[in-house]
């Protein structure tokens, strides 16, 4: 018998799940966790674990016992289209705690293109948080204190960077400053991201579809289609290709946008495919709906598509050609989306899903048999903390690791609606979607903040996560990327030539 008061890590109240089958990426099997201050103290097969007084004792019979989700695309407190996201750093979370995720990455805007003061509001914003977060900052104009500024950032413990390649006048940057971007992340060992939509198409596109007297929130999926998001994926992974950096592409959206990573996977590039929930489970069919205030929830970018888009992205996660999923939750309420009815190109562009993330991808992806419990984990937790540098002490449960833990029972039916979730959106993107399949408990960091349908959350009590560099996508690609930018199939270079080879020789 195992005395769980011997473990090393004492202090807190410790909690005991007993009885369930620990789920990881690559293993599963029936074993008690017991976890203390803060940490997963013993995961122990043999079920012999003794609780120690006073310990909470959660019965996880008939149970999973997975890693807390990670989500890694979340916008909460953004500034945007000249609104605010209604759900700040502590409603967001305690959503987020609810679906069962611990851990979440902001995107940070500059503030008037400054990131050092962008990085400063993210944190002041995030005083409120209740579970642990970290940051991506977007970059939205390039110069020398723009990459200057890159570099303290990374000191500060923030790993990757945004480019957007739309919202033309606001945040897009253009292919030079890509490039310069994508150069200074391969310096620091950060990942370039990109938001992959062609601006110009898009600007182009959103004024031709109003000028036919497409008003409506139909106009915004008709003004940018597919194929400016796969134009602008293929330029990035070619412009990441030149550069030698890695690329992460957030919100795959379209099958033309996947097949680009796909293609490039398949040549050996490091690319990382983010498809986001929305995308794997709805349509763009809403968005023609009669009521203005159901259609405008439905407004995001790059625009929810058709139903065949979607079973290929789901497809490609099963395979995985796409390896872990987002959300992309940025919520405006139905009072900002109202600010575009007579012009969809006003409607403030965003969807909820923190809180549901990891109940769709279930339903999704594991209650149609495309994937397993641990394709599940992996695609939920443990590839975006390999991905963004903090494996094993997040992604994984094992003893050591921090306890961000969650009890699913996969029996337990529900329906989402925006009457039962916590986000302070007043609608839901995913009303009346019937799962099978429940978070019943999470723990964050060893603190129980739900359990059975209850909230324990409290605003202040969450942690910044610095993310350091060098992760495993930087592992040998000066290498690789070696071998491709300097040929040597004619010979080594640079060609040694003589001094005079310039002359011009004439004979008469």
């Amino acid at each position: 018998m195992v005395s769980a008061s011997q473990s090393a890590h004492t202090g807190g109240v410790p909690i005991l799940i007993q009885g369930g089958v620990v789920v990881n990426h690559d293993e599963q099997f029936r074993a008690d966790v017991f976890i203390q201050d803060g940490l997963i103290s013993l995961v122990d097969p043999s079920g012999q674990i003794k609780a120690p007084a006073g310990a909470k004792v959660i019965e996880a019979s008939g149970k999973l016992v997975m890693p807390g989700g990670i989500e890694t695309h979340s916008h909460l407190e953004m500034p945007f289209m000249g609104t605010t996201c209604c759900d700040d750093f502590f409603s967001g979370q305690a959503a987020a705690a609810a679906g069962g995720t611990t851990m979440h990455i902001d995107f940070a805007l500059p503030v008037d293109h400054d990131i050092d003061a962008g990085f400063e509001l993210w944190k002041a914003n995030a005083q409120k948080s209740c579970i642990d977060y970290g940051f991506h900052m977007a970059v939205t104009r390039w110069d020398q204190a723009t990459s200057d500024a890159m570099g303290r950032l990374v000191a500060a413990g923030v790993n990757s960077f945004k480019f957007f390649m739309a919202y033309k006048g606001a945040l897009m940057v253009n292919d030079a400053e890509l490039i310069a971007g994508f150069q200074r992340c391969k310096e620091l060992g950060a990942l370039p991201m990109v938001h992959a939509e062609n601006g110009d198409a898009v600007a182009w596109g959103q004024d031709e579809v109003f000028r036919r007297g497409i008003t409506g929130p139909e106009g915004h999926a008709l003004s940018r289609p597919a194929v400016v998001e796969g134009e602008a994926t293929a330029r990035a992974i070619k412009l990441a290709r030149f550069v030698g950096a890695p690329l992460y592409v957030v919100h795959v959206m379209s099958a033309d946008a996947m097949e680009e990573v796909a293609k490039a996977r398949k040549d050996g590039q490091r690319v990382i495919g983010e498809p986001i929930i929305s995308g794997l489970a709805l349509n763009e069919s809403m968005m023609w709906h009669p009521d203005f205030k159901i259609a405008a929830q439905y407004v995001m970018s790059p625009p929810i598509r058709s139903a065949e888009h979607g079973a290929a992205l789901r497809k490609a996660l099963a395979q995985g050609t796409l390896q872990l999923v987002g959300t992309d939750h940025a919520v405006f309420n139905s009072t900002q989306k109202a600010a575009g009815r007579g012009d969809f190109r006003k409607i403030p562009n965003g969807v909820n899903g923190i809180e549901e993330r990891m109940h769709v991808v279930w339903e999704t992806m594991v209650n149609s048999g495309m994937m397993t419990p641990m394709d599940y984990v992996r695609v939920t937790s443990t590839a975006a903390a390999q991905i963004f540098n903090m494996y094993p002490r997040k992604g994984r449960i094992a003893a050591g690791g921090d306890a961000d833990v969650i009890v699913f029972d996969p029996e337990e039916e529900h329906v989402l609606s925006a009457s039962m979730h916590h986000s302070r959106m007043d609608t839901n993107v995913y009303e009346g979607m019937k799962i099978k399949g429940r978070v019943v408990a999470t723990v964050s960091r060893g603190r129980l903040l739900w359990e059975d349908g209850k909230l324990h959350a409290q605003p202040g009590t969450g942690r910044f996560i610095p993310l350091p560099t060098g992760g495993a996508l930087f592992h040998g690609l000066d290498k690789h990327h070696e071998s491709e930018f300097v040929p040597t199939r004619y010979g080594p270079t640079p060609v040694d030539r003589p001094q005079d080879s310039g002359a011009i020789h004439t004979e008469l």
